[in-house]
């Protein structure tokens, strides 16, 4: 049966359609025949215990930039009217963030929200990572400079991130007998609110940072990311390479033990970080990749996506 399905995404005139996994999810919806409506987060409202979005009926193009959509006339609409919505907008996972999670969670699990708000909310990307200790780098979140340097000196080169970053923005590699540490520690004590992540640098990057899709708790593909030459951070965002990528055992493993913790949060679309056989990141906000796997001869993660929904409807 046709679905009502509201995508909830940044806007999509700037997107880029070949390499966009909420796109993706949406080319799927509509080969599927379901029915897509489309909004962005500023529209979201709440009044009188209803919670609506300014809604546009969409139609959308597996074609270049500037050619991939057709918008109808956008109306203030209760989502409780739709079957599903897409929560699909990048990070930053900030109060802004928070707050629409609140906002939709009044309409799960009536109206199918993916991933569940509160589950998202609940499961910020690199703390969520944290509850499998064994499967990590050595890491430290904390703003304590004392506990910084000490970490420094045990480990030498280490990586300095914001807690709630996003796209590789402000990764840092501090090298051993490098002098910028403090004004590194200054700049994100202006900058962030909150702690900051710091890691032990893992030299196997240069072989590649990869991306595991996990539908439903269970691995569907990866794509190993090459970060470009002078750049510790391997993300597409900032230059680094794809390249369809088999699974190691290390990795199944991995994803065997962290597959029952996505299962019982109902986390039917996650993407997770591997690096050098270490579990670095779990995305669960907004994940990517899926159509650079499609694209290099991988299954099409956006089908395996969209049977687990409509079994959750069923």
């Amino acid at each position: 049966m046709p679905l009502r399905v509201a995508v909830q995404m940044d806007p999509i005139a700037s997107i880029n359609p070949a390499g966009d996994s909420s796109f993706a999810l949406m080319l799927e919806a509509q080969a599927r025949g379901h029915e897509l409506g489309y909004y962005t987060p500023d529209t979201l409202s709440l009044r009188d215990n209803r919670v609506s979005a300014r809604v546009a009926p969409i139609s959308v193009f597996d074609r270049p930039k500037g050619e991939h959509y057709q918008l109808g006339e956008a109306a203030v609409t209760d989502l409780a009217g739709y079957d599903v919505v897409l929560m699909r907008q990048d990070p930053p996972f900030d109060m802004n963030y928070i707050t629409l999670t609140h906002l939709l969670e009044r309409i799960h699990p009536r109206t199918f929200v993916v991933n569940p708000p509160a589950a998202v909310r609940n499961a910020p990307e690199k703390l969520l990572v944290t509850e499998f200790p064994d499967l990590m780098p050595p890491t430290l979140i904390t703003r304590d400079r004392r506990q910084i340097y000490e970490f420094r000196r045990e480990h030498g080169n280490i990586i300095v991130k914001p807690l709630y970053g996003n796209g590789g923005a402000g990764v840092f590699l501090i090298q051993e007998g490098d002098y910028n540490l403090a004004s590194l520690i200054e700049l994100f004590e202006q900058n962030f609110r909150e702690p900051f992540v710091v890691q032990r640098y893992l030299p196997e990057v240069r072989q590649g940072d990869k991306r595991i899709i996990l539908v439903d708790g269970e691995p569907a593909a990866a794509v190993n990311r090459l970060p470009a030459e002078g750049e510790a951070r391997s993300n597409m965002h900032v230059g680094g390479r794809p390249e369809l990528s088999e699974l190691t055992e290390r990795e199944r493993e991995i994803c065997r033990a962290i597959g029952p913790a996505l299962k019982a949060r109902d986390m039917i679309f996650v993407g997770i970080d591997v690096i050098g056989g270490y579990l670095t990141e779990i995305n669960v906000t907004s994940p990517t990749g899926i159509r650079e796997i499609k694209r290099f001869g991988g299954p099409d993660i956006a089908v395996l996506l969209w049977d687990a929904i409509e079994k959750r409807r069923a």
